[in-house]
């Protein structure tokens, strides 16, 4: 019988070490993940990164940390080469990498254009791949988008239109991995209430984005926050595992198709 728990299982996690990635890394040490890959990408997050290795390891679960510009394949191949090294095959892999671009589309510069397509599409493309090629069989595949790209509103182009490609790979993914048993998704928040959000807004577009979801009421902030998420992220790569090619919008009624 296949385990669709996560009892010693194996996780990566790209930008795993802060925000909605720092919180999945320590959710799924808590509920028994026998060990966890924390990747992270700048200098500037490394104190974040010590504090979640510190918390998996109270946990219970073995843990290292991998610092790498995911934009760079050789990075994506080194994170699952070393965390094979340390720990065996990985059997979940999670991508909550990003960058976020919020301007008027004639402003937009072609060096901004290459550096989000680089971390929202070709490093998510990439670790698709890498875990293709070296995922357990029966594992699982997630990749964090956004709802934006169910939204009809100006000044997101490129934030959302460097994370749409994902559904694409994340469709086709699931049918070439299907055979090993492995589910993929990806998993599209509202606006969350992260210091990710926060710099591209003014002070009168988010308090309009902290009521235009439906629950936004029973939200302390108004927006997704990313307790909301982690639950969603651990049934999907547990027992949630029949659900594969889908991008699920949780976000609070905030928008959808």
């Amino acid at each position: 019988m296949i385990n669709r728990t996560l009892e010693g299982k194996v996780v990566i996690i790209a930008g795993g070490s802060k925000n909605l990635g720092g919180l999945i890394s320590r959710d799924l040490a808590s509920h028994g993940a026998k060990a966890i890959t924390v990747h992270y990408n700048s200098d500037s997050t490394k104190k974040a990164a010590d504090d979640t290795i510190k918390a998996i390891r109270d946990a219970g679960a073995d843990v290292m940390a991998i610092q790498g510009d995911l934009t760079k394949v050789s990075e994506v191949t080194r994170l699952f080469d070393e965390t094979i090294k340390n720990f065996g095959k990985p059997n979940i892999a999670i991508n909550t990498t990003g960058m976020v671009i919020k301007k008027p589309i004639v402003e937009v510069t072609e060096s901004e254009y290459d550096k989000i397509f680089a971390i929202n599409s070709k490093a998510a493309f990439f670790f698709i791949q890498e875990a293709g090629k070296k995922l357990a069989d029966s594992g699982n595949l997630l990749t964090i988008v956004t709802s934006l790209l169910a939204a009809y509103t100006p000044f997101y182009s490129i934030y959302p239109g460097s994370k749409a490609p994902i559904e694409d790979y994340t469709r086709a993914a699931s049918k070439e991995f299907g055979e090993r048993g492995i589910s993929v998704n990806a998993v599209g928040p509202g606006p969350m209430d992260t210091p990710f959000f926060y710099p591209a807004e003014t002070k009168e577009s988010a308090a309009y984005h902290s009521t235009a979801a439906a629950l936004s009421k029973f939200s302390k902030s108004g927006l997704t926050e990313i307790q909301d998420i982690t639950p969603l992220v651990r049934f999907l790569v547990t027992e949630g595992w029949w659900v594969t090619g889908q991008t699920i919008f949780a976000n609070g009624g905030y928008t959808t198709r």
